[in-house]
């Protein structure tokens, strides 16, 4: 993979596996869940035969995400399992799993670790208020346990990526105060890969009633995440929900330097399709940015890998 440099901007060739759609948490904004009992769960066989059809499509990242079983669920061992499944298949066929699902046990961080080169979980906003709002019925939204799943990740040594969803009812003081408790983590563990800044997109599932975050404020809260956050943290934008070229432009000018995962489908937003990388290349060629695609795991992270991981991350890094 190409080195980073100050004109270059990322993305990774990924592609979502969802082991299923069942969620206990209701997110008023949310257009991914179903109710619980309502989403077959994805075989193993299933899922071998679509990672077969993506082994010449130069897709690296293998992303699971997945709806929450509660966890005193006598399912939770089960859909446990599956995930640890489906992150060892993907690794088997020559993929790197990033697993994004929700709020871990300790055990359960500790042993996903041995298959997947990174993972991740929103903050979202720590702003207790919206407990009573968007949040009412989400009970693993609670902003002390999400913290808790960074402070867990940087003891276990996992390369992360964590983020804020913009629009939800938080203030701009919630902003910095959420930017502020990443950065404090990261700086006693050093393990904060990016920061995604997600604005809300109206879907058609959401209940939540209220307009889409205006992009064009995107340049201005990137400059104040830019203040916030450690150098090393990459702050990451998702292009498909900045359509205006012009802004997204001006995103990468004030900061953001990732474009995240793209994929076939953008599994939590899907009313709004990935632009694929010919099309962002064309517009970022133009004005001196370079596009190029990058690992699930950074290169300053690779040595807290296993011998394993590490040896699939170098086959990676060694491709053209």
């Amino acid at each position: 993979m190409p080195v980073i440099n100050s004109s270059t901007v990322t993305y990774s060739p990924a592609y979502t596996i969802v082991p299923t759609y069942d969620c206990f948490n209701r997110c008023t904004y949310c257009n991914f869940r179903t109710d619980p009992g309502q989403s077959p769960w994805l075989t193993l066989s299933v899922a071998k035969d679509i990672l077969k059809k993506l082994q010449n499509e130069k897709v690296c990242e293998i992303l699971i995400l997945s709806g929450e079983v509660h966890p005193n669920s006598p399912q939770r061992p089960a859909w446990f399992q599956r995930i640890y499944d489906l992150c060892e298949l993907a690794l088997v066929m020559g993929f790197l799993p990033h697993t994004n699902a929700g709020p871990l046990s300790f055990a359960e961080m500790q042993k996903l670790k041995n298959v997947n080169v990174s993972m991740g979980l929103m903050l979202e906003q720590l702003t207790p208020s919206l407990l009573m709002t968007v949040h009412r019925h989400a009970p693993s939204k609670v902003p002390q346990l999400r913290l808790q799943q960074l402070q867990w990740a940087g003891e276990l040594q996992i390369p992360f990526t964590t983020g804020l969803l913009l629009g939800i009812g938080e203030t701009a003081d919630d902003y910095e105060t959420t930017l502020e408790a990443i950065s404090n983590i990261h700086q006693r563990h050093h393990h904060i890969q990016e920061v995604i800044l997600q604005p809300h997109s109206p879907g058609n599932q959401q209940t939540f009633d209220a307009p889409q975050f205006d992009p064009h404020h995107l340049p201005e809260l990137i400059t104040k995440a830019r203040q916030i956050l450690p150098p090393e943290i990459t702050i990451q934008i998702p292009p498909n929900l900045v359509k205006d070229e012009q802004w997204l432009l001006a995103c990468i000018e004030a900061g953001a330097r990732d474009l995240g995962g793209i994929g076939p489908k953008d599994e939590v937003n899907p009313d709004y399709p990935h632009i694929q990388a010919q099309e962002l290349r064309e517009v970022l060629q133009p004005v001196g940015w370079e596009l190029v695609p990058r690992l699930p795991v950074y290169p300053q992270f690779d040595s807290w890998l296993s011998g394993e991981l590490q040896k699939a991350v170098s086959h990676w890094r060694n491709r053209s």
